[in-house]
């Protein structure tokens, strides 16, 4: 019998998509969740706490490979260490980190606080990996839909996002997941670059709505990085292979035409 796998933010939006390719390749699973659960389709629920941490210890017990999936808003530097210092005290052979792309390059407390989580990862002494990945479709839609229920949608000029599925980024964790410990590997990003007018201009098509919008200009260091392009992975990073109309046709049962031929580079 194999050691379990043991993930922590397997309900969360990656966590949904990992948890069941894991099992359907054979993983014996254990996901860790903060409230009770019973088990449900061949996964194990385990109760604890990565901030208050609790419970860490017992999670991972017998478990050689770890798939470090949650993060929130803020916290993730504090989880990570709690996390890592168990780790590096139990059985484990292998931890698989998702991060974002140019956590190091875009001067955001958030972004900085993703750095502090590698770091952990890194200063722990337990073999890793680490796949840096592009905001996904999710994820965009969700800042989309907000700025699209103003009467003016203010568009940042400059900015640009690689927006990635998550089923791709699920893909490629599994397959780390299975590998051995390769260090800091290629960054994970969307198949096409777009600016932020053309993502919001496809959202708006795809729901049959009409917005004005208004440029606004992002002041600051981080305006600067991102006008830069210091957020894109452009050159060795993997693709992954739906894009953002893809992504809207599957979601809100339109495709986005105006962006054909629209794309930011």
């Amino acid at each position: 019998m194999s050691a379990p796998i043991l993930v922590t933010g397997g309900t969360g939006t990656i966590g949904r998509q990992v948890v069941p390719l894991l099992r359907d390749a054979g993983a014996d699973l254990r996901v860790l969740s903060r409230r009770t659960r019973e088990p449900a389709d061949g996964v194990e629920y385990v109760t604890g706490d990565l901030f208050k941490n609790e419970g860490i210890e017992a999670a991972l017990d017998g478990v050689e490979t770890l798939l470090h999936l949650a993060g929130g808003n803020k916290g993730d530097e504090v989880v990570a260490r709690n996390l890592m210092w168990a780790a590096a005290n139990t059985e484990v052979e292998h931890v698989v980190l998702i991060s974002v792309i140019a956590a190091d390059r875009v001067p955001l407390s958030w972004m900085r606080t993703q750095v502090e989580t590698e770091q952990a990862v890194i200063d722990s002494g337990v073999p890793y990996t680490i796949l840096r990945a592009a905001q996904f479709h999710d994820l965009v839609l969700k800042v989309v839909e907000s700025m699209a229920k103003l009467p003016v949608v203010p568009i940042p000029g400059g900015l640009r996002f690689q927006p990635v599925d998550t089923r791709d980024v699920a893909a490629r964790l599994v397959e780390l997941t299975f590998g051995t410990p390769s260090g800091r590997v290629p960054d994970l990003a969307g198949p096409e670059v777009y600016g932020m007018g053309d993502l919001v201009r496809g959202y708006l098509e795809a729901r049959g709505k009409r917005r004005l919008t208004m440029p606004v200009r992002i002041p600051g260091k981080a305006g600067r990085a991102y006008r830069a392009g210091d957020n894109l992975s452009l050159d060795g990073a993997d693709r992954g292979t739906r894009t953002w109309e893809d992504f809207l046709g599957e979601r809100l049962g339109r495709t986005a035409k105006t962006l054909t031929g629209a794309r930011a580079s």
